[in-house]
């Protein structure tokens, strides 16, 4: 997996609890509201692991599918050796 790096961005990965407590510095004085570098930094940030994160997420339901099937399977072919045993 790649590591997202910028001069802005957090170190290790972001937590609900970590978004909110981030700080998005002011802008200089005479300007109002905060420094758009900063908050575009932070929105690719959050995007970047957003897509990190549900590509994890769709892998792991790929193989959550992928492990239910195998079993499934499994179980039939049991069931059938056991009943053609008993027959």
């Amino acid at each position: 997996m790649t590591v997202y790096r910028s001069r802005h961005a957090l170190d290790g990965p972001l937590t609900p609890e970590r978004i909110v407590a981030v700080p998005i510095p002011l802008a200089r004085r005479g300007r109002r509201g905060y420094r758009v570098d900063e908050v575009d930094a932070l929105l690719h940030r959050l995007a970047y692991e957003l897509r990190v994160r549900s590509r994890e997420r769709d892998e792991a339901r790929a193989e959550n599918r992928r492990i239910k099937d195998a079993l499934r399977r499994w179980q039939s072919a049991e069931a059938s050796r056991r009943l053609e045993r008993v027959l």
